[in-house]
């Protein structure tokens, strides 16, 4: 058991639950379309049953798990649709958000871009390595931070939302890539700097393509 509701409000313990299990989703622990029963969760992870339910609903809301017909929930399914909607999601929403940000974003903008361009630069290096599940755990919240700072200056919370929920929903596909060793970090790390060099010039075009490329590389996709 993980987490105890003793001496945490539910609004605490639902984000440290939801943060979990999110990341076994990533990490495979917890296999697509797996079952998710709430005795067996609780065991393992702890929380109350009331807890553990709102947690399951708020993983469901971000596309994580989805209800069964027995009015239970799985781990959503990972095919190959699948992969390509959350694709054409990511997309769709990330390009909206940098083309936005773009448009307002100041020099604080910038130096948020920057300091998680060189984050992610630094965990690219660490998980190459020391390839352990810790190192990879940093390596993913900092793609995750990289991507956040890009839209932070989109001016729509609701974009920002909607953008983060398909990113969650891709982790699992780029940690199994780490895992398999299919990440070309020298490729990787000279389109970032293209992509740093054309935000900071504000050349529009560049870096929105140069971003639609780095979604379709980090799921492997054409």
């Amino acid at each position: 058991m993980l987490f105890s509701d003793r001496g945490g409000t539910d609004a605490t313990i639902v984000a440290m639950l939801s943060s979990a299990i999110r990341r076994d989703i990533s990490f495979g622990v917890l296999r697509p379309d797996e079952r998710l029963k709430i005795e067996a969760l609780r065991q393992r992870y702890g929380g109350s049953n009331h807890s553990m339910r709102e947690t399951l609903r708020i993983l469901a809301a971000e596309g994580m798990v989805e209800a069964t017909n027995q009015r239970g929930f799985r781990v959503t399914s990972a095919t190959e649709d699948d992969l390509q909607d959350i694709l054409l999601m990511r997309i769709e929403t990330e390009r909206l958000g940098l083309k936005r940000s773009l448009r307002n974003g100041n020099v604080a903008w910038e130096s948020r871009v920057v300091a998680a361009f060189h984050g992610l630069h630094r965990a690219d290096v660490a998980v190459q390595e020391t390839p352990n599940d810790a190192v990879a755990l940093d390596w993913d919240e900092a793609s995750r931070v990289l991507s956040a700072a890009l839209l932070s200056a989109c001016g729509s919370r609701r974009l920002i939302e909607t953008a983060n929920k398909f990113y969650n929903q891709s982790r699992r596909y780029l940690l199994a890539l780490l895992r398999e060793g299919q990440i070309d970090f020298a490729v990787r790390e000279k389109r970032h700097q293209l992509l740093r060099e054309a935000i900071l010039a504000r050349n529009d075009e560049l870096a929105l393509s140069t971003l639609e490329e780095d979604i379709r590389a980090a799921l492997q996709t054409t």
